[in-house]
This record gives structure tokens, sequence and C-alpha cells, in this order.
């Protein structure tokens, strides 16, 4: 399909024109089919695997994607896809419409929601496009690139009373919810401080050679606000191949698009920290870097070696210097320590009655008499491919038909979003940072306060 020619000086213009525009959108024409209308926003591994888990009271209408290639692998999927895919390439999809650009797909609609599984830096422009339009919408996690683009999506979501569930899952699994609920209602006691894994930040952005530009990828609107760059592989394609034994994560590496594995695994782990210590409204007040002297630069290397090898490259500095790798500490207001150190397994919150280590799908308790452990019956409901997403996706549609709140609301992963943010920020600064989470502003910080949002290059 033809698209408009992009700019990106112009990409995030809509959340100005936005801004100003009235909330009220025209009813949309009834269809004789009473399912939910769902645009897809992104057609790689994610946004495959929301699609074949999305509950039968929704349907996909239409596909987009910057790249032709992996929409027609999305509506012609091979064995590997099969599974998933099969039922839907099947039925809606030989009727799906396709776009490469999300703009005109929602401008055109025909549409009651989208699910966004595009890269990170295309989280916030999509979503503001689509809460404009009057859709409700499904965010894949981050919710955002900045901690003000996240900011301008809640707004968005309440200034247009739509539905926003923000695809973290854990929200939806039984036992995470019992572990979190135990924990906030004082099962362990006054809790002193929680740990979690030191995930590492993004690179600085590469400085790649051009390649040829691929049959049916439009380059210009996968860059959309970023700085304009030549096309590499390297940049756009993720988990699709090796470099020097890591599975090349592709933009999910750097800056401009991404936190990298502070945002992307992390705000799975942030986003039960947040939930279990109460802290869904707030966040840190206090966010200091760890010193690398030689006997934490030695727990680092050993910390990649052992878990990050295969999803993120050994710095090319020394481990003192390489400060997208530095642990950290995050106080709250009520003094609970949130320390990211290398080493850590799951997120582990200590209390004066014992500790909890909550995982995807589980807990342990120390002692085991807190909190007997989650039956077999309610860990297997999460088992499959992709992890299961249709519980979370159904909690969604639940809400939009108002019949539940979501679990996963805007303001929920904005905040836990922005807890991931900071840790990038105290990292890139290299200094300790007061924070205000009331206002969202650092303390008497403009220097700090001037990354909160980045310009449209």
């Amino acid at each position: 399909m033809t698209t408009r020619p992009v700019t990106r000086r112009n990409f995030l213009s809509v959340a100005a024109v936005a801004a100003a525009s009235p909330a009220g959108r025209p009813a949309r024409a009834a269809s004789v089919d009473r399912r939910m209308r769902v645009g897809v926003i992104g057609c790689g591994v994610r946004g495959r695997y929301l699609i074949g888990n999305l509950p039968p009271e929704a349907k996909v209408v239409a596909l987009c994607d910057c790249a032709t290639s992996r929409m027609t692998e999305t509506l012609r999927p091979d064995a590997i896809w099969s599974e998933v895919l099969g039922e839907f390439a099947a039925g809606d999809g030989s009727g799906c419409r396709t776009y490469q650009d999300y703009r005109q797909m929602i401008d055109a609609r025909g549409l009651d929601a989208v699910i966004i599984a595009a890269p990170d830096h295309h989280h916030v422009p999509a979503a503001l496009h689509a809460l404009e339009a009057g859709l409700h919408v499904y965010l894949e996690k981050p919710l955002s690139l900045t901690i003000s683009g996240g900011r301008a999506v809640v707004n968005a979501a309440r200034r247009n009373e739509r539905v926003l569930q923000v695809g973290s899952q854990q929200r939806s699994m039984e036992a995470d919810r019992v572990a979190c609920a135990f924990v906030r209602d004082g099962g362990l006691g006054r809790v002193s401080r929680v740990e979690i894994p030191n995930y590492p930040g993004p690179r600085r952005d590469p400085d790649w050679p051009a390649e040829p530009i691929p049959p049916g990828l439009d380059w210009d609107l996968f860059l959309g606000q970023t700085p304009r760059r030549p096309h590499n592989r390297r940049l756009w394609v993720k988990d699709r191949f090796k470099v020097d034994g890591v599975a090349w994560r592709g933009w999910d590496l750097y800056r401009s698009y991404s936190g990298h594995l502070t945002t992307n695994w992390g705000a799975h782990t942030v986003d039960m920290v947040q939930w279990a210590l109460g802290m869904d409204a707030s966040g840190p007040v206090r966010i200091d870097p760890v010193k690398v002297d030689a006997e934490v630069a030695a727990a680092l290397e050993a910390d990649w070696r052992k878990r990050w090898f295969k999803k993120t490259p050994y710095p090319t500095e020394p481990w003192s210097q390489a400060n997208r790798f530095r642990p950290l500490t995050m106080t709250y207001a009520n003094g609970v320590r949130l320390e990211w150190r290398p080493g850590t397994g799951p997120a582990t919150v200590h209390g004066d009655r014992g500790r909890l280590e909550i995982v995807r799908n589980g807990y342990r308790a120390d002692p085991p008499s807190l909190l007997p452990p989650p039956d077999a019956q309610t860990v297997a409901a999460w088992k499959g491919k992709g992890f299961v997403a249709r519980p979370h996706l159904q909690n969604w549609l639940d809400a939009i038909d108002g019949r539940a709140e979501p679990v996963a609301p805007a303001e929920v992963g904005h905040r836990t979003a922005t807890v991931c943010h900071l840790a990038n920020l105290c990292r890139e600064l290299n200094r300790p940072l007061t924070w205000d989470p009331t206002a969202e502003r650092f303390v008497d910080d403009p220097a700090a306060d001037a990354l909160l949002s980045r310009p449209a290059a």
C-alpha cells in the first residue's frame, strides 16, 4: 500500500495537534460482525504472539509494519508459526487490510482498538495517534522511551476516556497477584529492601556503514522521530542472527530506540516491585550509582558471563567505566531500598519476618511457612507459546466492555517505565539523582530535567 511521505521533524506533530483537538469522536459505523475490530501495529515476534492469543470476541482486521515482508509472514505463516497463527491465517487473516504507516491505518477508520507491538521508539507516537482517534489501546511494555512521553500517553488515555492496557502480563498471573498482595498486606512485616537483577542499559547509537535497503522496507518509517542514519540490518533486525555469539538485539540495544534490557526484561521485574510495595502511583525519590571497585567489577564480569552474554555485548571499556552496567541503589520515601545488583536472581523482597522471591508466574517464601507455594494448576495455566497472553488480552477486552478494570492501566505502566528510565538516566549522568515522583521532575537539577524528553530529529 502506498504511504505518504514521512519527515522525522513532524513525526510527533500529532501530539501537538491532538492536545488542541476535542476528545469526542464521531460514532463508528455498526458492523454485522459484533466482534471488536483490532488493528495490529508491529508484526514481529511479539505482534504475532498477540494475534495468536487474541480472545474470540475480538478479531484482527488490519496489520501494519514498516516492512511488508513481516506482514506477509504473518498472513502466510511458515511451519514455525503455524501453531500460533494457523487459525488466524485461515480465518480473519484472509480479509485483513495491510498498511506500512500506522497513521494511515488509524485514519482509515473501521477500527475499535489497536495492539501496539512496534519497536519501543514508536510506542508513544502510535499510542497518542490511536487514543486521539478514539481507539482503545493494548500497548506492549515499556510504555515509553522517555518519562515525558509516558505522561503524555497517560493524559491522552484519560482525556479521551479510552482503555489502555500495558503488556505487563504478570499483572494477570494469579501467583504474582498473590505474592504482591502478600507483601502489601504486611505478610513480610516491615520491608527494608528489594534486590533485583542488574539489567544492562542501552549502548550509544552506532555508526555503521550504509547497506542497501531491503525491498518492502520503508526505512524512514522505521526511524520515525529518531535521528536520520543510513540503513544497516544490525540496527533494525532483532533476534534473527548472531554477532560474536550474541543473539543480536538490533534496535533494542541502542539509546535512540530503547532502554535495552533495563526497560525490556527489567520492566517486568520493576513492575512487580512497584506492585508489591504499593507504589503504583509513585516511585523512588533517590537514585545512586554504586562505585565500581575491583570487587564490584569482578561481580559485573561474572554476571555478564553467566546471565547477559547471549543478549548484550561485552563492554568496550573497563568495567569501572562501563556505565550501562553500573549497579544502582534506589530509595523510596519510606526508606525501602531497591538494589540493582549483579548476581541477583529473581526479585527478592526482604522483610523482618522473612523474604519472598517473586518470579514470573510464581514465588518462593523463606521460610516456606510464610506463604504456601502456588498450586500446580494455577502455574500450568500460563504455560505455552509466547507465555500465553490471552488472559491479559481478555482483561483488556473486559475493561473495554465495562466488565472490569484493566490490571495494567496507563498510569501503572508509566510509573514502572519511569523507574527503569531513572536507572538509565542515573547511569548516563553517572551521579546521584533526586527525584520528585509527584511533580515528575528532578530536584534542582536542570541538566537531568533536560533528559526527561527528546526532541524529534
